[in-house]
């Protein structure tokens, strides 16, 4: 089951029939099957599966940094391998832990992209990377401090400014809310919200925080059994059946998740999936 798009709706990113085969001593080990997913402008797309489905493997996949068995998979049009150097500037990622680099500052970090380039001369640089310094929520005075200076929160905002420094339209998060406590998660997915609609972001992102799926996603894409079994609305999503589908929302945790994503309505906006 898949959701049903506008005929004027860009696609942003095509899969499919991808194969993802990994060879090991005890046999080939199948990660992807067949698997078909398409992501159009301006949405927010949370990928959901459980521990060997292959999400991780997937963003890779789209940004380029590992190539499936087989199948094809597209980019604003063009294979991942062709958006090397300038073309780069299309997708930006942010790691599940941020992956700064140990021995830059703050703003050397966020400026690292643009450095790579070698097209702008070093003081625009700096200006850009400070632009995205405040545009995450942290002011001129962390950018001299280094990683290890840094709490969790202001590492995910640091490595979330470094991936919009080339302003991409796509945008990969891996987890970005792992590790976070309630409070800086809550305010990471204001951010993040606030972010997407100002720059008219499309975003594909992977989450096992309930909270962060239900407050941020359009639409939802649940791998199992090798591909994309359904992908919708919370609401959509919920109604296919499948084993894997009914533990992960309708257990106790999804229930709590819901419950409390219903009491907050009243004081934020409502969720993307409802809208």
């Amino acid at each position: 089951m898949n959701h049903e798009f506008p005929p004027d709706a860009e696609r942003v990113v095509e899969i499919r029939k991808l194969w993802t085969v990994f060879k090991s001593p005890d046999g080939d080990q199948v990660v992807h099957r067949d698997l078909d997913l398409t992501i159009v402008r301006g949405e927010v797309l949370s990928l959901v599966g459980g521990s060997g489905t292959g999400k991780t493997v997937l963003l890779r996949q789209i940004l380029g940094l590992e190539h499936p068995t087989r199948g094809e998979v597209t980019v604003l049009g063009r294979p991942p391998t062709q958006l090397s150097a300038a073309g780069a500037a299309n997708v930006g990622m942010l790691f599940q832990h941020g992956a700064l680099f140990s021995a830059f500052s703050v703003l050397d970090n966020i400026a690292f992209p643009l450095r790579e380039l070698k097209l702008l001369p070093d003081d625009l640089i700096r200006d850009a990377a400070l632009v995205k310094l405040q545009m995450v929520g942290l002011s001129p005075q962390q950018a001299t401090k280094s990683p290890a200076d840094l709490s969790g929160g202001m590492i995910k905002r640091v490595a979330l400014a470094r991936a919009l420094i080339m302003d991409p339209p796509l945008l990969l998060l891996d987890e970005p809310t792992a590790g976070l406590d309630p409070d800086s998660a809550d305010g990471f997915c204001d951010l993040l919200r606030g972010l997407h609609r100002e720059l008219g972001l499309t975003v594909v992102m992977i989450t096992h925080d309930l909270d962060t799926l239900f407050d941020l996603s359009s639409r939802i894409a649940v791998l199992a059994d090798h591909k994309v079994i359904v992908s919708g609305t919370t609401r959509e999503v919920i109604a296919y059946p499948h084993p894997f589908i009914h533990d992960y929302f309708l257990g106790g945790r999804g229930q709590r998740a819901m419950e409390a994503l219903h009491e907050g309505t009243a004081s934020r906006p409502a969720p993307l999936s409802e809208r």
